[in-house]
């Protein structure tokens, strides 16, 4: 037997320059000041985003006024009201919008936010300041995205709504017909809900909800979509070449939504679902192939839930019936 020794292989997450290389490749501005106000280290977003190189900073004290910060009143702030000396001092962390001095002499909005740092032993070494642009133009391209993704996500669990579903299924509906890329519906149904809410509440059901939807997105593929239908019902797309990648699918939604449970202050309950299947045919419409999965589930629910169905097989052999609808 060899005698060598296991070659140690160093963790990049305990090398500075690893952290150094993370930092220098997000788009925000950041940099870190120690107690004295002294600039040590300047990020390549915040070269971008003011025009001034690492050299032309680093070393110098940020009230040195190189970018000369100021409030919306023209208001000087580096020697009078500096966020990021004040969270120095109080160890608050901030987050407001000043107008920096851009290398080129504009003037230059810009969403900081600061933080104190501290060493191991808890003594205040610095401060850290990130910011990012703050023009109107990206203000509106943020709120368009903000609108966007509201309009497209369900506000309870995340997921993607009924609408933006309906655009994915259509897609592939498309896509099934053109190039042949086979893909399922499964429609999920939680078990027992309206009971789960009649005896402990409105707020215990809309966790048990959430739950659900990070089991169900926690366990489809990438190229898999999952989203909230309606009410207790959620919706799958699953790639899948034929009815048996289907329906092992479909099965281990079941099964891991059946190993979780909901907790809720003091209350805990199981999980159970119920889920119905269709693989899409290359004549289907987002109804045709929806009300063929639906038709399962509601077969699913009928045999005693907590089961799978899929469209067109024979029913499978029941799980432990619950109650209820």
């Amino acid at each position: 037997m060899s005698d060598a020794q296991p070659t140690h292989v160093p963790d990049p997450l305990d090398d500075a320059d690893f952290h150094r290389t993370l930092i220098d490749n997000i788009a925000d501005g950041v940099y870190f000041v120690d107690p004295a106000r002294r600039i040590k280290y300047w990020n390549h977003g915040a070269e971008r985003l003011t025009g001034y190189a690492a050299g032309d900073v680093v070393g110098h004290r940020c009230f040195d006024n190189i970018l000369d910060h100021v409030d919306t009143t023209g208001r000087q702030l580096c020697h009078t009201a500096c966020p990021l000396a004040a969270t120095i001092a109080d160890g608050e962390s901030r987050e407001t919008t000043i107008w920096l001095r851009h290398a080129d002499g504009f003037r230059k909005p810009v969403r900081v936010r600061t933080s104190q740092v501290r060493d191991a032993e808890g003594r205040v070494i610095g401060g850290v300041e990130s910011f990012s642009d703050g023009s109107a133009a990206m203000q509106a391209l943020d709120d368009a995205n903000h609108a966007r993704h509201e309009a497209l996500t369900d506000e309870l669990t995340g997921l993607p709504n009924r609408r933006m579903f309906d655009v994915a299924l259509t897609g592939r509906l498309e896509s099934l017909a053109r190039y042949g890329w086979q893909f399922g519906l499964l429609v999920v149904d939680v078990d027992c809900f309206k009971e789960v809410n009649d005896e402990h509440g409105h707020a215990f059901g809309d966790a048990m909800l959430r739950g659900v939807s990070a089991t169900l997105a926690g366990t489809v593929r990438t190229g898999d979509v999952v989203a909230r239908w309606g009410g207790d019902e959620f919706a799958v797309i699953v790639e899948s070449p034929d009815e048996a990648g289907l329906a092992e699918m479909a099965e281990r939604l079941r099964a891991l939504a059946e190993s979780s449970e909901t907790r809720w202050g003091n209350v805990v309950a199981g999980v159970r679902i119920s889920v119905g299947g269709a693989l899409a045919r290359a004549a289907d419409t987002p109804e045709t192939l929806f009300a063929r999965a639906d038709a399962a589930l509601y077969a699913a629910k009928h045999a005693g839930r907590n089961r799978i169905e899929l469209a067109g097989q024979p029913a499978g052999p029941a799980m432990a019936a619950d109650p209820g609808d």
